[in-house]
């Protein structure tokens, strides 16, 4: 929401980045649209590229476990341990685990040991539940970038690995500016497909000759979103041509998601697992070929 306002608005970009020193985001990685956007931006009132930075914790490490000691060198960037913290990393599914042990890590949840149990290992580390990389696999000093979730990823029926949070990154930046977040769907399936939480605002600045007052549902049915969505999914295959890195349908969804249900986080992260099961009418219509809601990728 604050990108197309500073890019519209010079008085508003100049008053806005003035004073302003460092950028710094974290709950979820931003979006690399949004990483050139602010850094053009910045460059653009100011003539110098303003710093960005992120880090990564939980609510049960404190919340933070590292840190960016510098700039980072990209969105998904999160630094390295800050003092008096250890991370461990463990391969798992083809990714590596990470789990945090420290002064600032909580020794377990409230009245429930069995849980407590169940989240640290024999070493007392705290198992997270995310998934990192290094930066640099032969500089660790470099830092590690945060690589989604384990338990998001799934198998297709082909017994492809599908990483779900790389996946969702790309498909946003296909769908740029519409896609105001997407969910990845195809667990048990032969292929990839996407729901979408549309940017309504931006679906209607593809249609001109609409009337002002037609519905959010009237503007996601129009020809030129459904279209404009088609070409975005071409894109994605032909950046990553592999069916598990690209999705073969998409259903624009009409509901945004709810935070009552759980859909979001209460850091702001669409919850996958919750968006899917909760809308199963929706999964079931984007596998149904021929489903009106259906927006296929083409040959």
């Amino acid at each position: 929401m604050l990108v197309p306002a500073l890019q519209n608005d010079e008085a508003l970009r100049r008053t806005f980045f003035s004073r302003l020193k460092l950028v710094f985001f974290a709950a979820a990685a931003l979006p690399k649209h949004l990483w050139d956007a602010l850094n053009e931006l910045s460059v653009l009132a100011k003539g110098v590229r303003i710093p960005l930075a992120s880090a990564w914790g939980s609510t049960e490490t404190a919340p933070l476990a590292t840190e960016c000691y510098g700039e980072a060198s990209g969105p998904a960037v999160i630094g390295l341990p800050v003092p008096g913290c250890e991370l461990k990393l463990l391969p798992n599914g083809g990714k590596l685990e990470v789990r945090v042990r420290g002064a600032n890590v909580f020794p377990g949840y409230w009245r429930r040991p069995e849980l407590s149990a169940r989240h640290f290992d024999e070493e007392g580390f705290y198992e997270t539940g995310d998934a990192v990389r290094f930066v640099d696999a032969s500089a660790p000093h470099k830092g590690l970038v945060f690589d989604g979730r384990v338990s998001e990823d799934f198998k297709l029926t082909t017994g492809t690995w599908v990483r779900v949070g790389s996946l969702r990154m790309q498909a946003i930046a296909a769908l740029v500016p519409i896609a105001q977040d997407v969910v990845v769907a195809g667990h048990d399936r032969s292929d990839v497909r996407l729901l979408i939480f549309p940017n309504v605002s931006a679906c209607r600045g593809l249609c001109p000759d609409l009337p002002s007052n037609v519905t959010a549902e009237e503007v996601l049915a129009h020809s030129r979103v459904r279209d404009f969505v088609a070409a975005g999914l071409k894109v994605l295959r032909r950046e990553a041509p592999s069916s598990s890195s690209h999705a073969a349908g998409a259903l624009l969804l009409i509901e945004p998601p709810s935070i009552d249900a759980g859909e979001i986080t209460d850091k702001g992260y669409i919850n996958q697992r919750a968006v899917l099961t909760r809308r199963k009418e929706r999964v079931e219509a984007l596998f149904t070929q021929g489903h009106p809601s259906l927006i296929p990728l083409s040959k």
